[in-house]
């Protein structure tokens, strides 16, 4: 069994901890509307925008023996520059003030998350960082599409709302394959091991996030973004 199938392996109640979230529930469920969707956008832009940042204190904190991993985590860096403006576009795209959300204060429990990956990076080893990738990424393609899917049927928004969870879904397998092919890579038990607890970690951190949502973002309804689905002014 390669490491990445171990991985997917040792974090599958982890990963149910996720999925168990009410919102996702409610997602699937067709039971949301659209101030559920710019609530997780919201707490996406606050923790998406640290991804850049953390690569590159990973990268800064490798060994000369994991040159190698550096080299690939630079070529990362450039894929991932910019992805929270992504993130702000689909909040204007359902009709709210992307400013105010970049503005705006995440919850407890993103902030958490974020924290304990720049914990992790700088005190325990730079390798847990892939578990959070992990979770954010490993695991989406199966969620975001039916997600984005499910969200705008339902709300009838258009398709530049959705640059985020589409390119974390099928168009994100290349990327997916990227990482499965670095985690491979890694023979060292006990670095495997830290991943494996890093994953874990993640998943009850962004389970938590899920589990923080609320539909009262506190942003600003800038349009009507269609007739079967107002925001008031």
């Amino acid at each position: 069994m390669s490491f990445y199938q171990t991985l997917v392996q040792k974090t599958q109640q982890s990963q149910q901890y996720l999925l168990q979230a009410p919102i996702i529930q409610r997602c699937f469920a067709g039971q949301f509307s659209i101030d559920d969707y710019v609530a997780f956008l919201q707490q996406a832009y606050h923790h998406v925008k640290h991804t850049t940042p953390l690569l590159m204190a990973v990268g800064s904190r490798l060994p000369e023996s994991k040159e190698w991993l550096r080299n690939e985590v630079a070529e990362y860096i450039e894929e991932e520059l910019g992805h929270q403006e992504w993130v702000l576009n689909d909040i204007a795209a359902c009709g709210y003030d992307k400013e105010q959300a970049r503005k705006s204060t995440p919850l407890f429990a993103t902030e958490l998350m974020v924290s304990y990956a720049y914990d992790c990076v700088s005190r325990i080893n730079p390798l847990c960082f892939f578990g959070m990738v992990h979770v954010l990424e490993g695991t989406s393609i199966a969620l975001a599409d039916n997600a984005a899917a499910q969200v705008q049927n339902r709300l009838q928004l258009p398709n530049k709302a959705f640059s985020y969870l589409r390119s974390h879904g099928a168009l994100d397998q290349d990327h997916v394959k990227f990482f499965i092919s670095l985690m491979d890579k890694i023979t060292d038990p006990s670095e495997q091991q830290l991943i494996i607890k890093s994953a874990n970690a993640f998943y009850h951190l962004y389970g938590d996030m899920f589990r923080s949502l609320d539909p009262l973002h506190g942003l600003t309804a800038t349009k009507q973004v269609n007739a079967d689905c107002e925001v008031s002014l």
